[in-house]
Protein backbone atom coordinates (compact mmCIF):
# COMPACT_ATOMS: atom_id res chain seq x y z
CA UNK A 1 0.00 0.00 0.00
CA UNK A 2 1.24 3.59 -0.94
CA UNK A 3 1.26 6.39 0.59
CA UNK A 4 1.71 10.22 0.25
CA UNK A 5 0.06 13.69 1.31
CA UNK A 6 -2.14 13.04 -1.11
CA UNK A 7 -3.05 9.50 -0.26
CA UNK A 8 -2.99 10.71 3.39
CA UNK A 9 -5.82 13.56 2.59
CA UNK A 10 -7.74 11.44 0.77
CA UNK A 11 -7.78 8.86 3.67
CA UNK A 12 -8.29 11.31 6.28
CA UNK A 13 -11.27 12.83 4.54
CA UNK A 14 -13.06 10.01 4.01
CA UNK A 15 -12.51 8.40 7.51
CA UNK A 16 -13.43 11.71 9.13
CA UNK A 17 -16.64 11.95 6.92
CA UNK A 18 -17.52 8.34 8.24
CA UNK A 19 -16.78 9.03 11.55
CA UNK A 20 -19.44 11.98 11.61
CA UNK A 21 -22.03 9.64 10.16
CA UNK A 22 -21.43 7.12 13.36
CA UNK A 23 -21.62 10.19 15.85
CA UNK A 24 -25.19 11.18 14.10
CA UNK A 25 -26.07 7.14 14.08
CA UNK A 26 -25.32 6.87 17.86
CA UNK A 27 -27.01 9.80 18.23
CA UNK A 28 -30.42 9.02 16.40
CA UNK A 29 -30.55 5.40 18.07
CA UNK A 30 -30.44 6.92 21.25
CA UNK A 31 -27.37 4.92 22.37
CA UNK A 32 -25.23 8.23 24.07
CA UNK A 33 -22.64 5.40 25.30
CA UNK A 34 -21.81 4.64 22.21
CA UNK A 35 -20.72 8.37 21.46
CA UNK A 36 -16.84 8.02 22.96
CA UNK A 37 -16.21 4.64 20.03
CA UNK A 38 -18.33 6.48 17.52
CA UNK A 39 -15.80 9.53 17.44
CA UNK A 40 -12.71 6.84 17.01
CA UNK A 41 -13.19 7.46 12.99
CA UNK A 42 -13.05 10.76 13.43
CA UNK A 43 -9.78 10.95 15.05
CA UNK A 44 -8.06 8.96 13.02
CA UNK A 45 -9.51 10.37 10.31
CA UNK A 46 -7.79 14.12 11.58
CA UNK A 47 -4.71 12.32 12.34
CA UNK A 48 -4.47 10.79 8.62
CA UNK A 49 -5.19 14.65 7.81
CA UNK A 50 -2.42 15.68 10.11
CA UNK A 51 -0.09 12.90 8.60
CA UNK A 52 -0.21 14.78 4.96
CA UNK A 53 1.22 17.94 6.74
CA UNK A 54 3.85 15.95 8.17
CA UNK A 55 4.58 14.16 4.48
CA UNK A 56 4.36 18.00 3.03
CA UNK A 57 7.41 19.16 5.80
CA UNK A 58 8.98 15.93 5.05
CA UNK A 59 9.70 17.32 1.59
CA UNK A 60 10.17 20.98 3.08
CA UNK A 61 7.13 22.51 2.11
CA UNK A 62 6.36 23.66 5.43
CA UNK A 63 7.90 25.97 7.55
CA UNK A 64 10.04 24.39 9.98
CA UNK A 65 7.20 25.53 13.18
CA UNK A 66 4.62 24.03 11.59
CA UNK A 67 5.81 20.56 10.35
CA UNK A 68 7.52 20.39 13.95
CA UNK A 69 4.05 20.74 15.48
CA UNK A 70 2.23 18.08 12.82
CA UNK A 71 5.07 15.69 13.94
CA UNK A 72 3.89 16.52 17.36
CA UNK A 73 0.07 16.35 16.67
CA UNK A 74 0.45 13.01 15.30
CA UNK A 75 2.54 11.62 18.24
CA UNK A 76 0.27 12.98 20.45
CA UNK A 77 -3.00 10.66 18.83
CA UNK A 78 -1.04 7.94 18.11
CA UNK A 79 0.70 7.34 21.31
CA UNK A 80 -0.67 8.47 24.66
CA UNK A 81 -4.11 9.33 23.20
CA UNK A 82 -5.53 5.98 21.97
CA UNK A 83 -4.19 3.39 23.99
CA UNK A 84 -6.67 5.31 26.79
CA UNK A 85 -9.46 6.22 24.28
CA UNK A 86 -10.06 2.66 22.84
CA UNK A 87 -10.23 0.77 25.56
CA UNK A 88 -11.82 3.45 27.40
CA UNK A 89 -14.61 4.00 24.61
CA UNK A 90 -15.06 0.32 24.25
CA UNK A 91 -16.05 0.15 28.55
CA UNK A 92 -18.59 2.97 28.05
CA UNK A 93 -20.43 0.57 24.91
CA UNK A 94 -20.28 -2.28 26.75
CA UNK A 95 -22.39 -3.76 29.80
CA UNK A 96 -22.51 -7.00 31.72
CA UNK A 97 -19.37 -8.70 32.81
CA UNK A 98 -17.62 -7.96 30.27
CA UNK A 99 -16.88 -4.66 31.96
CA UNK A 100 -14.77 -5.59 34.96
CA UNK A 101 -11.81 -6.94 31.92
CA UNK A 102 -12.51 -3.89 29.73
CA UNK A 103 -11.74 -1.83 32.92
CA UNK A 104 -8.75 -3.66 33.47
CA UNK A 105 -7.33 -3.24 29.63
CA UNK A 106 -8.56 0.70 30.34
CA UNK A 107 -6.14 0.99 33.39
CA UNK A 108 -3.54 -0.69 31.22
CA UNK A 109 -3.73 1.22 28.37
CA UNK A 110 -3.43 4.59 30.42
CA UNK A 111 -0.27 2.60 32.33
CA UNK A 112 1.34 2.76 28.65
CA UNK A 113 0.17 6.10 28.02
CA UNK A 114 1.72 7.67 30.91
CA UNK A 115 5.92 6.80 29.73
CA UNK A 116 4.51 7.35 25.95
CA UNK A 117 3.26 10.90 26.57
CA UNK A 118 6.50 11.81 28.98
CA UNK A 119 8.12 10.83 25.80
CA UNK A 120 6.27 12.96 23.19
CA UNK A 121 6.34 15.99 25.88
CA UNK A 122 10.48 15.99 26.53
CA UNK A 123 11.69 14.85 22.63
CA UNK A 124 11.47 15.86 19.59
CA UNK A 125 9.66 14.03 17.13
CA UNK A 126 11.48 13.38 13.83
CA UNK A 127 9.90 11.76 10.34
CA UNK A 128 11.89 10.36 8.23
CA UNK A 129 10.37 9.04 4.67
CA UNK A 130 11.18 5.51 3.34
CA UNK A 131 9.88 4.82 0.18
CA UNK A 132 5.93 5.26 0.47
CA UNK A 133 6.64 5.41 3.99
CA UNK A 134 6.79 7.17 7.76
CA UNK A 135 8.88 6.70 10.11
CA UNK A 136 8.96 8.06 13.50
CA UNK A 137 11.75 8.29 16.00
CA UNK A 138 11.00 10.05 19.60
CA UNK A 139 13.46 7.82 21.62
CA UNK A 140 10.77 5.42 23.55
CA UNK A 141 12.12 3.64 26.54
CA UNK A 142 11.66 -0.43 26.87
CA UNK A 143 9.63 -0.07 23.12
CA UNK A 144 8.84 -3.44 23.14
CA UNK A 145 7.15 -4.07 26.50
CA UNK A 146 5.31 -0.19 25.87
CA UNK A 147 4.18 -1.88 22.30
CA UNK A 148 3.28 -5.10 23.83
CA UNK A 149 1.00 -3.30 26.35
CA UNK A 150 -0.38 -0.70 23.72
CA UNK A 151 -1.98 -3.57 21.46
CA UNK A 152 -3.07 -5.63 24.22
CA UNK A 153 -5.05 -2.30 25.33
CA UNK A 154 -6.28 -1.41 21.56
CA UNK A 155 -6.58 -4.41 20.10
CA UNK A 156 -7.34 -6.42 23.14
CA UNK A 157 -10.21 -4.28 24.13
CA UNK A 158 -11.83 -4.92 20.80
CA UNK A 159 -11.73 -8.30 21.00
CA UNK A 160 -12.73 -8.80 24.00
CA UNK A 161 -16.12 -6.92 23.86
CA UNK A 162 -17.92 -9.77 23.13
CA UNK A 163 -19.80 -7.35 20.29
CA UNK A 164 -19.18 -8.88 16.43
CA UNK A 165 -18.67 -6.13 15.11
CA UNK A 166 -15.81 -4.96 17.49
CA UNK A 167 -14.39 -8.09 17.07
CA UNK A 168 -14.23 -7.73 13.66
CA UNK A 169 -12.86 -5.01 14.03
CA UNK A 170 -10.54 -5.80 15.94
CA UNK A 171 -9.47 -8.69 14.24
CA UNK A 172 -8.91 -6.17 11.51
CA UNK A 173 -6.72 -3.89 13.16
CA UNK A 174 -4.79 -7.28 14.74
CA UNK A 175 -3.92 -8.82 11.70
CA UNK A 176 -2.68 -5.31 10.03
CA UNK A 177 -0.58 -4.56 13.09
CA UNK A 178 1.18 -8.11 12.75
CA UNK A 179 1.38 -7.11 8.90
CA UNK A 180 2.91 -3.78 9.37
CA UNK A 181 5.46 -5.42 11.65
CA UNK A 182 6.75 -7.85 9.44
CA UNK A 183 6.59 -5.64 6.14
CA UNK A 184 7.12 -2.22 7.45
CA UNK A 185 9.61 -2.66 10.80
CA UNK A 186 10.81 1.25 10.47
CA UNK A 187 7.25 2.48 9.72
CA UNK A 188 5.13 0.05 11.80
CA UNK A 189 3.03 3.00 13.61
CA UNK A 190 2.60 5.13 10.96
CA UNK A 191 1.64 2.34 8.67
CA UNK A 192 -0.50 0.48 11.26
CA UNK A 193 -2.50 3.74 12.37
CA UNK A 194 -3.53 4.36 8.05
CA UNK A 195 -4.75 0.88 8.28
CA UNK A 196 -6.60 1.05 11.64
CA UNK A 197 -8.25 4.55 10.32
CA UNK A 198 -9.37 2.34 7.42
CA UNK A 199 -10.67 -0.46 9.57
CA UNK A 200 -12.59 2.07 11.83
CA UNK A 201 -15.21 2.29 8.88
CA UNK A 202 -16.79 -0.95 10.35
CA UNK A 203 -18.05 1.40 12.84
CA UNK A 204 -20.46 2.94 10.76
CA UNK A 205 -22.82 0.42 10.66
CA UNK A 206 -22.21 -0.78 14.41
CA UNK A 207 -23.39 2.87 15.97
CA UNK A 208 -26.78 2.10 15.20
CA UNK A 209 -27.26 -1.55 16.15
CA UNK A 210 -28.89 -2.25 18.69
CA UNK A 211 -26.74 -3.75 21.57
CA UNK A 212 -25.66 -7.48 21.53
CA UNK A 213 -27.59 -9.42 24.63
CA UNK A 214 -25.31 -10.64 27.56
CA UNK A 215 -26.00 -14.50 27.42
CA UNK A 216 -28.63 -15.09 31.03
CA UNK A 217 -26.52 -16.33 33.84
CA UNK A 218 -27.48 -19.14 36.20
CA UNK A 219 -29.37 -16.74 38.38
CA UNK A 220 -31.85 -15.05 35.47
CA UNK A 221 -32.13 -19.45 33.65
CA UNK A 222 -33.48 -20.30 36.97
CA UNK A 223 -35.98 -17.54 37.54
CA UNK A 224 -37.21 -18.09 34.51
CA UNK A 225 -37.80 -21.73 35.23
CA UNK A 226 -39.52 -21.01 38.43
CA UNK A 227 -41.89 -18.96 36.08
CA UNK A 228 -42.99 -21.38 33.80
CA UNK A 229 -43.64 -23.38 36.66
CA UNK A 230 -45.90 -21.25 37.94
Amino acid sequence: MCWSAQADAVVGGVVAAAGVACLVRAHRAGRPQRLPLAALPVVLGLHQLIEALVWLGTDGELPAALAGAARTAWAVIALPLLPVLVPAAVWCATTGPRRRVLGGLALLGAAVAAPLAAAVASRPVTATAHGHTLGYAIGIPHPALLLTGYLLATVGSLLASGDPSLRRLGLATGAGAFACALLRRLAFVSTWCALAALSALLLRRWAGRPPVAEPAGPTTRRTDERSLDD
